[in-house]
């Protein structure tokens, strides 16, 4: 027995172009993960274990 395959929405017009500021909006607010207070604190970590 088949499954139906369901139609994929497609943005048009209006909505693309909506949809496409948005997305570039969220991308350049995106926001990036500062891991240097874990690295310095693994440095040290090991510095003190003699392994680096």
């Amino acid at each position: 027995m088949a499954i139906a395959i369901k139609s994929i929405p497609i943005l048009k017009s209006k909505d693309a172009n909506a949809f496409i500021k948005k997305a570039d909006a969220k991308s350049k607010k995106r926001a990036t993960v500062d891991f240097s207070k874990q690295v310095e604190t693994s440095h040290t970590i090991l510095e003190k274990a003699k392994l680096h």
